[in-house]
């Protein structure tokens, strides 16, 4: 697989339609509302599943209903992944707060060495939960692009037999350089946004409008490159 080729074709997915963009854009800017927040899930999905069944365009903002159903597919599909590891960092959080409330009531009474056992187990919890987010995201990547091959069928997201055939096909090596590019042109479209939120009002727009459906379509694009590279090699 060359990841210099299917990132280079990543980064010029989206630019071939700016339109479609700025509509995902909007679609995101009112995601509070919800219901638009499904469908730009949906249309995320949308492009990834037509860039696995072989399509370089990007697809039409048609078939809503379609379009939010497997928005809500998705939603639905990333809890049951990353619910677990939630709740470990979850916990973590809950008991720092609740530890340096006790010791700011406490005063002086509490002791160093329990104080210290508190912090090492919430730090052990948040580490755990970050380790198992990183564990469950291998294959929860590669899920969502096997629900996507097999037409939105939710259950394909969970067969990880077929999962783990397919990244062994890709290659780990070839699978873990992808990810790590993922990572960083995600830092460096944060670092533009970052640049871009110094502008009032006018740069916030620019980054929901543009910076992150930009990204979104990038990374589905990416993502359906890498499960057809492993489909090839089966």
């Amino acid at each position: 697989m060359d990841i210099g080729y299917l990132t280079s074709d990543a980064m010029k997915y989206p630019i071939q339609n700016w339109q479609k963009v700025i509509i995902l854009g909007i679609l995101i800017l009112t995601s509070f509302l919800i219901i638009p927040a499904f469908l730009a899930m949906g249309y995320v999905f949308r492009a990834l599943k037509w860039s696995v069944a072989g399509v370089d365009q990007l697809p039409e903002f048609d078939e809503w209903g379609e379009m939010f159903t497997d928005g809500l597919k998705i939603f639905v599909v990333e809890l049951a992944y990353f619910i677990i590891p939630f709740l470990f960092i979850f916990l973590s959080i809950w008991a720092s707060i609740g530890s340096l409330v006790t010791l700011g009531a406490s005063g002086n009474d509490l002791m160093p060495a329990t104080a210290f056992s508190a912090f090492g187990l919430m730090g052990g919890l948040l580490v755990l939960g970050l380790i198992l987010a990183v564990i469950f995201g291998i294959f929860f990547t590669i899920g969502i692009a096997n629900m996507a091959y097999y037409n939105s069928e939710i259950r394909a997201a969970f067969r990880f037999r077929e999962i783990l055939y397919t990244i062994n096909a890709i290659g780990w090596v070839d699978y873990i350089i992808w990810y790590i590019m993922m990572i960083i042109l995600g830092m460096i479209m944060s670092a533009i946004a970052g640049v871009l939120g110094f502008i009032p009002i006018l740069g916030w727009v620019l980054i929901i409008l543009i910076i992150y459906p930009y990204l979104y379509l990038l990374y589905s694009r990416a993502l359906g490159l890498l499960f057809v590279s492993g489909l090839e090699t089966q």
